[in-house]
């Protein structure tokens, strides 16, 4: 897991909600615990502030970390996507929202950011520069695109007559066989964590980790898998088994998990508010 993804998650997933910054410290024991070094940690924790998704505090020598409004925002997003993912397949009523678009060769930075947007909201690429959906989407690409100044698209629904085209035309526009083999891989990596959970074998430091693997794992099938009806599905598709797989693992590992990260804050807690004393002692 790459360390700035990885502190977002943490955040996101034991700070929410909360008003407090946390010590520097407490967040450079918890990268830790994944074998990020303390100079990692310090250049992912640089490089957050600088895309404004942490803000950072000081009081007295020590430093402090905690999610901005942009952070909040991204970690709304994603979460509503990642947890109503796999939940309910919706009817679908026969229409493809489809995004035209044309960015200039030289600009391969904003064109490989849209094309990763556009995943995210389960389109993908019929021909060059024309992404498809089965899902009402198009309001969210519309405010994509603009946020990343692309004016030169053309955004519309439609649906396609039996006789103009065959189903596996739109279907090799995602490789579902690749798909099917990350969710096969998911559910053999994470089966023996559940077996493990139940047998009571796992300290509260290696449920931290494991449950935030197997969320940096989970998140990618929302990006991954467009959700498709269920008629252009193979049979016995792995998704439900996975899905079920991941519910029964957040939450069998949160308490323990949640434990580990409170034990680490309020140690480190405790010493910066001790620091703090003994600095108001020296001045006084």
């Amino acid at each position: 897991m790459k360390p700035q993804r990885l502190l977002v998650t943490l955040l996101g997933d034991y700070w929410r909600g909360k008003a407090e910054h946390i010590p520097s410290a407490a967040l450079l024991r918890l990268l830790g615990e994944f074998g990020v070094s303390a100079q990692g940690a310090r250049s992912a924790l640089s490089r957050l502030v600088r895309r404004r998704l942490l803000a950072r505090s000081r009081r007295g020598r020590r430093t402090f970390y905690g999610l901005t409004n942009r952070g909040l925002e991204l970690l709304d997003e994603g979460a509503a996507r990642i947890f109503a993912f796999g939940i309910e397949q919706p009817h679908w009523d026969g229409s493809w929202s489809v995004v035209a678009f044309s960015v200039a060769e030289g600009d391969r930075d904003r064109r490989h950011l849209l094309r990763t947007r556009l995943r995210w909201l389960t389109f993908a690429p019929l021909y060059p520069g024309l992404w498809i959906s089965p899902h009402p989407h198009l309001e969210e690409a519309a405010k994509v695109l603009a946020e990343l100044g692309i004016d030169n698209v053309t955004l519309f629904k439609g649906s396609v007559p039996s006789w103009a085209s065959r189903r596996s035309d739109f279907l090799a526009a995602w490789n579902l066989d690749r798909l099917r083999h990350s969710y096969v891989d998911f559910i053999r990596r994470f089966r023996p964590v559940r077996a493990r959970l139940r047998a009571r074998r796992l300290s509260d430091a290696q449920a931290l980790v494991l449950r935030t693997r197997l969320m940096d794992e989970w998140r990618r099938f929302p990006r991954e898998d467009p959700d498709l009806p269920d008629d252009f599905l193979p049979a016995s598709w792995p998704r439900r088994e996975a899905r079920q797989l991941f519910d029964q693992l957040f939450r069998g590992l949160g308490p323990a998990a949640e434990r580990r990260v409170a034990a680490i804050v309020k140690q480190e807690s405790a010493r910066a508010a001790q620091d703090e004393r003994r600095r108001t002692r020296r001045a006084a």
